[in-house]
């Protein structure tokens, strides 16, 4: 299939480049952890490249899902601007105090319904647990590792199950969302083994491409796409370390490697 544009797909994802994604669902239109800025030193954080299709060709979306607003890799200013556009911001709680009346916060295992006047499918969107950094890290006031940062779980009748891991180094979080979600159709998983200096003694903040074998191991899931492992100095292992990890896990025949701005299409629903 081609290039993301404003027409929407009956079942797409697409990665733009680092964390943010599209995701085109049986009419309705995501976009997960906007980072729409050019390259260039934010922070303490060095962008290497922009996304491969401007937020501008995205036209009109449903919801944006934030998996956290602190770091400028998963929000920037432009992806701010475009989440705060939108109709429906989807975030932890939060996120949600911060970005404003848009926004709603989900806990985990939390969930919100999305209906439509015009005929098309409900969707549900559920918040599930993510860690971002080691289970034994530092953790901020509010006693989570790094930051709060929530993934998300997109259902609906008929539809695939998608996961979307956000910042996540947990396998036992990966393992909690199987147990209760099920075989995940899609997975999303954010595994470009992100490490940062002064944070976490350095250690992984995101997944490293064997975790993210393995985690599509846990999960079941017919269909991996990778994020996060490209755009971003700090994101320490690209396509080559994920493809060489799912090689070695023996399930290269689930790993979905599309080039960037270009539509993957999910396979047939486990169930509903």
């Amino acid at each position: 299939m081609g290039n993301v544009d404003a027409n929407r797909q009956p079942v797409g994802i697409s990665v733009l480049g680092g964390p943010t994604t599209v995701v085109d669902l049986a009419g309705w239109r995501f976009v997960i952890d906007p980072t729409f800025d050019g390259p260039g030193v934010n922070g303490h954080l060095t962008k290497t490249s922009g996304p491969a299709i401007a937020a501008s060709a995205l036209g009109a979306v449903d919801a944006v899902l934030i998996s956290h607003d602190d770091h400028v890799d998963n929000l920037d200013t432009e992806g701010r601007r475009f989440a705060l556009d939108a109709p429906r911001i989807l975030t932890n709680p939060g996120a949600a105090g911060r970005l404003g009346t848009s926004a709603q916060g989900l806990a985990p295992w939390e969930s919100v319904q999305l209906h439509a006047s015009d005929g098309r499918r409900a969707v549900t969107v559920q918040a599930v647990p993510a860690v971002h950094g080691p289970a034994d890290g530092d953790r901020d006031a509010g006693g989570n590792v790094t930051c709060e940062t929530t993934g998300f779980v997109l259902t609906g009748d008929g539809l695939p199950t998608i996961y979307l891991s956000g910042d996540n180094a947990s396998l036992e979080a990966v393992a909690d969302i199987a147990a209760r979600s099920g075989p995940i159709d899609v997975a999303v998983l954010f595994a470009g083994a992100a490490r940062v200096p002064g944070r976490q003694h350095e250690r992984l903040l995101t997944l490293n491409s064997a975790w993210a074998a393995a985690a599509a191991e846990v999960l079941r899931a017919k269909l991996v796409i990778p994020a996060h492992i490209d755009g971003w100095a700090h994101v320490t292992e690209g396509v080559d370390d994920i493809r060489r990890a799912f090689e070695d896990a023996g399930i290269s025949e689930v790993l979905g490697l599309a080039a960037l701005g270009h539509w993957t299409v999910p396979p047939t629903p486990t169930s509903g």
